[in-house]
């Protein structure tokens, strides 16, 4: 009996040999917007870089089912079965929510331009930042801006865009205001209180909330005291302040008569009260009359030799 080559026996034995079979990946992370035959099969063959179609968004998910991928398979030679209609594919694009403080800027950007103040306050109600690829760097730009600065309105296109991804653009609209900064309570001043540093802070307060003409710098409130109670957060009317009552009415203060060459000392009663450097009426407590004195300090006033003639009553 004849025998065959061994060198042959092998080369039909390879050539009988079925071609390695295609693996199903069933969860895939893709880099792009874009789905290829290798995002679906392990070993796909000669179209493993064919293009299937759009993927889905930063941060979405699709599901290829059995039937579809057998399909797809089948249509690029690519040699795999389902083993039960239970198959399927996951194709998963990671994203997370674009920066709010990137499309702020973009917006106060655009509004600066057409005229807002540049420390303006801007307010978009509702926003929710477009998801965009985990890993991109991404531009926001905005146009359409539509701003109307007496209203404190505008309505704007956002588009944003960024290497490995399709431009997103979405409307928005809100609200501008012009800010300034104001020192305002900490926290509750009640009245008659004399404000310190540590009772104030200086806040961003949109100008068509100030009312009335209000204390614009933080010296302008230290040291003086509040006729009015005053909430925390809010600003401080001119009018609700006045230098500390150091003298007050009733109570019995030190004369003090100043005159070339003079210095006298006596008691009075105080019939107004007055902060330093207000005139109030005093009565002298020797002779009963009235006169005009300047309160110097804490319960003292100073008098004048020309007043001294005073008056009764």
């Amino acid at each position: 009996m004849s025998r065959k080559p061994m060198g042959l026996l092998l080369l039909v034995s390879l050539m009988a040999a079925p071609s390695q079979a295609a693996t199903l990946r069933a969860v895939t992370t893709l880099e792009g917007p874009r789905v290829y035959l290798r995002d679906l099969f392990e070993d796909s063959g000669l179209h493993a870089n064919r293009l299937l179609g759009v993927g889905p968004g930063p941060g979405g998910r699709i599901i290829v089912e059995a039937r579809q991928l057998r399909a797809i398979a089948r249509q690029y030679d690519v040699d795999w079965e389902p083993f039960s209609s239970g198959d399927r594919a996951i194709l998963e694009w990671p994203g997370r929510p674009m920066s709010r403080d990137d499309a702020m800027r973009a917006v106060r950007t655009a509004l600066i331009a057409q005229g807002a103040a540049a420390d303006c306050d801007v307010e978009i109600p509702g926003f929710n930042p477009p998801i965009v690829p985990i890993s991109a760097t991404v531009r926001p730009v905005v146009s359409q801006l539509d701003y109307d600065r007496s209203a404190g309105r505008f309505t704007a296109t956002l588009s944003v865009s960024g290497d490995g991804m399709d431009p997103i653009s979405v409307r928005i609209g809100g609200q501008v205001a012009d800010v300034i900064e104001l020192p305002v309570p900490i926290t509750q001043l009640r009245a008659g209180a004399i404000a310190g540093p540590a009772d104030l802070r200086m806040a961003r307060i949109h100008v068509g909330l100030v009312q009335a003409e209000v204390a614009r710098t933080a010296p302008m409130v230290i040291g003086m005291q509040l006729k009015r109670q005053r909430a925390a957060g809010v600003p401080i009317p001119i009018a609700d302040l006045m230098r500390p009552v150091q003298v007050n009415r009733g109570e019995t203060v030190r004369l003090e008569l100043q005159a070339p060459g003079l210095s006298v000392t006596g008691q009075g009663m105080a019939l107004e009260s007055g902060a330093s450097g207000e005139r109030v009426r005093v009565r002298n407590m020797s002779s009963q009359a009235v006169i005009d004195a300047e309160v110097i300090g804490p319960g003292a006033v100073r008098v004048m030799a020309v007043t001294l003639s005073g008056r009764r009553g």
